[in-house]
Parts: structure tokens; C-alpha cells; sequence
């Protein structure tokens, strides 16, 4: 959250508000911040992350629809990562994977729609290791889990730290070529690591706050109607420059915004919204 960029807030649209609501709270230790009628702003102590809300004709989002592959919430240290392990556990989570991507440590799983979560912890930067241009390394590696849960505190999970955030969004796009036109050509992200079928964009050498992939998705097209998953989600600026340069190249390329009471909202390629807006 000290980059020049980093990611605020996500909206799901869900089919059972009540269910996921639950889930979120019960297993991601998120609180409710705010209650409505059609929806949910669950956060971190009193900061919202994460509004959830439905409506009367929301259908479910095939798989390889554009939009969400996973929210990453991240854990402040690996204390508090494998703290949560440990209450998932306790729970009967059902984990989708861990990864170990020499920048962090992470742990999947998804809500009861099917909408992709992961929860991390990054290793401290100066144990990254930056090529000469720039770009970061990123691997793939088994995550040791076990260890992980060994190491997690004894006592009774509290929840979700008051020091967590969504670290970063990773979305399903149509092609990769148009995300990194979009994210680091518009949006001025600069692409930080490149895997097959994906890219990731980070400000302030951050390893990425925004992921784009093809994996379920090559040529999806823009979302449309009422779709369930991802609705929107909030880039908030510590940088006024920089959201000034993102503003000015979005209005040179004639892609539409629309100044509302929480920033600059438009909508990326595939339909995803997204708030510019000033931290």
C-alpha cells in the first residue's frame, strides 16, 4: 500500500449473498464494515476490502468467461499466514493449491460460487531477485505446508488482521497482447513478470498488484448482463502524477470515464470495472 499504485477494494456479484457472506466471514475472518438490503462490505477491522451484493437476474459466469481467477488477500507476515492456515484447517477448508513464487508464499482456494481466492505473505524485497530491466523473478515451486501449520501459534485465530489488504487482483482476460496494452500502455503499470498465457503489473517494483491470463479464457470477449463474479474493483493512487498521466492517456484514447463520488470508473477490455481514484 505504499507504492505508487496498489489495489483498494473488490466487488462480487453472488447468487446466495447470505452463503458467501458467510464463508468470507467464517474462513477469511473478514467483519462486516456495511450492511444493505442487495449486499455486503466486509474488511480488514473497520477498512472495507470487499463488497459483495446480488440482484433478482444474476446468472452464473461460465468458466472461461472474462473476469475474476482469484482476490489475493495479503497476510501481513508468514505468522499470520500460517495462523489462518491453521484455523482453515480446523474448518475443513478445502485448498485448491500452494505455491511457493520465491517472492511470496501462497495458499488457494474458492468461495461457495466458485470465485477464486488466495491468501499470502511476501517475502521481504530485498530477498527478491530483479533482472537488469527491471522485471522480477517468479517461479512456480511446491509450497511446504505442513511446515506452514507447524509453525502457525497455538491460540485461537482472530481473524483477519487490521494490517491485511488485497495485495493484488488476478483476472481472466481474452489475450494477453490487450492486457499489456491496457495495463502498462493506459494504466501505466509496468509488467513485472511474464509466465505462458500471462502477464503481471506492478507500480513501485511491487512483483504485481494487477495479473492477467488466458488460461480458461483466450478470446473471451466483454462481460455481459448480469454475470456473477467480479463485478469491479478499486486502484487507488498514492501518486498524483501518476493517476494524472492514467486519466489524461484514458481521455487522449477516448475510452469512456465516468467521474463518480469514489473516483474515475470505467471499464478495462473485457467489461471488469475499475475506480481510478486518488488515495
Amino acid at each position: 500500500m505504499t507504492r505508487p499504485i496498489h489495489v483498494g477494494t473488490a466487488h462480487l456479484v453472488v447468487s446466495d449473498l447470505d452463503r458467501v457472506r458467510q464463508f468470507y466471514e467464517t474462513m477469511l475472518g473478514l467483519k462486516v464494515v456495511e450492511q444493505g438490503m442487495s449486499g455486503v462490505v466486509l474488511g480488514a477491522g473497520a477498512r472495507p476490502l470487499l463488497t459483495l451484493s446480488t440482484r433478482a437476474d444474476v446468472r452464473p459466469a461460465p468458466r472461461n468467461a472474462a473476469g475474476l481467477f482469484h482476490t489475493a488477500f495479503l497476510m501481513p507476515d508468514r505468522t499470520e499466514l500460517g495462523h489462518w492456515l491453521a484455523h482453515a484447517v480446523s474448518k475443513g477448508v478445502r485448498l485448491d493449491g500452494a505455491s511457493d513464487h520465491l517472492v511470496s508464499e501462497a495458499i488457494y482456494l474458492s468461495d461457495p460460487e466458485g470465485n477464486g481466492i488466495e491468501v499470502y505473505r511476501d517475502r521481504a524485497p530485498e530477498e527478491w531477485d530483479f533482472h537488469a530491466d527491471g522485471t522480477v523473478e517468479m517461479a512456480t515451486l511446491s509450497l511446504d505446508l505442513q511446515g506452514l501449520y507447524d509453525s502457525a501459534p497455538k491460540t485461537a485465530w482472530g481473524g483477519m488482521s487490521d494490517e491485511a489488504a488485497i495485495g493484488h487482483m488476478h483476472l481472466q482476460v481474452g489475450n494477453i497482447p490487450e492486457a499489456d496494452r491496457f495495463y502498462e500502455g493506459v494504466l501505466g503499470l509496468k509488467k513485472m513478470a511474464s509466465y505462458p498465457g500471462a502477464s503481471f503489473f506492478g507500480a513501485g517494483t511491487y512483483h504485481h498488484h494487477i495479473a492477467a491470463n488466458i488460461w480458461n479464457s483466450r478470446g473471451a470477449t466483454a462481460r455481459q448482463g448480469a454475470m456473477s463474479g467480479l463485478s469491479d474493483y478499486s486502484l487507488s493512487f498514492n501518486d498524483q502524477t501518476a493517476l494524472d498521466t492514467a486519466l489524461a492517456t484514458l481521455e487522449s484514447l477516448e475510452i469512456a470515464v465516468d467521474r463518480t463520488a469514489e473516483g474515475h470508473a470505467l471499464k478495462d477490455p473485457w467489461g471488469i470495472g475499475l475506480t481510478l481514484k486518488a488515495a
